[in-house]
């Protein structure tokens, strides 16, 4: 199996060399008036500087862990693949007894459940519109936008081990097996590669419907906050979208 197939970061990097600027995943949040495009250079800018703060900035890797709590939207990508791509494995479901997480990143309003992961850094989004910072910070906490642009836009990680853990919980699942159930799951969707997926996000989807599925066979994604049925319909086709969830 290519490393293409076989972990997060070779499918990113597929789709950066298919077309850079196409549209990898938009982000729309009605109640805010939001509309968010990353291309595929431009979310593979930000994961970049994701795993740059993992590795250099925090000094972590495979044998380290980060919990992430995080809806969907499009930092929550960043955060996710740049873990993936840094070869740190998630944990996104807090467990009882589980060791303490190294990093981990959240809301505010998950602040105390992030405390219960027991990080030695914990990270905040606002997840604002145009990336803006949080207007306060709470003690022990940083402002994850404010730290993470002082890291480069290129990541050249070490070789991540496709067998190594991507997810953790009772039955860690490894990066190869994580990218296979997306590949199976994209398949049971009716996605198609080059399709482009419509995810209205009032719930918390799984980041395999909407994230991981897509990028792994080279599809494109919107999610859509706070729409109603019309207004998702509406964006449905100024998106051009192929699929729903």
């Amino acid at each position: 199996m290519s490393t293409e197939e076989s972990t997060a970061a070779g499918a990113l990097a597929a789709a950066l060399r298919a077309d850079p600027n196409r549209p990898l995943l938009t982000y729309y949040d009605e109640s805010l008036g939001e509309r968010t495009e990353l291309s595929a250079v431009t979310l593979d800018n930000w994961v970049a500087k994701t795993a740059n703060m993992l590795v250099d900035g925090a000094g972590l890797g495979p044998d380290d862990t980060a919990g992430v709590l995080l809806p969907a939207h499009w930092q929550t990508a960043a955060v996710l693949l740049g873990c993936f791509a840094a070869g740190v494995p998630v944990r996104t479901v807090p467990e009882a007894d589980a060791a303490p997480v190294d990093v981990a990143f959240g809301t505010p309003g998950r602040l105390a459940e992030l405390r219960d992961l027991r990080p030695a850094e914990t990270y905040l989004l606002g997840l604002r519109p145009m990336a803006a910072p949080l207007a306060e910070v709470p003690p022990g906490a940083a402002d994850f936008v404010v730290e993470v642009r002082q890291y480069g836009d290129r990541f050249v990680p070490a070789p991540v081990d496709p067998d190594a853990p991507a997810l953790l919980g009772p039955a860690p699942v490894s990066q190869a097996e994580l990218m296979a159930r997306a590949r199976r799951h994209a398949g049971e969707s009716g996605l198609l590669p080059g399709g482009r997926l419509l995810v209205p996000v009032d719930g918390e989807p799984d980041p395999m419907a909407w994230l991981l599925a897509p990028l792994a066979i080279g599809a494109s994604v919107v999610l859509c906050r706070n729409a109603d049925e019309a207004r998702i319909d509406a964006i449905a086709a100024a998106e051009r979208t192929t699929s729903r969830t």
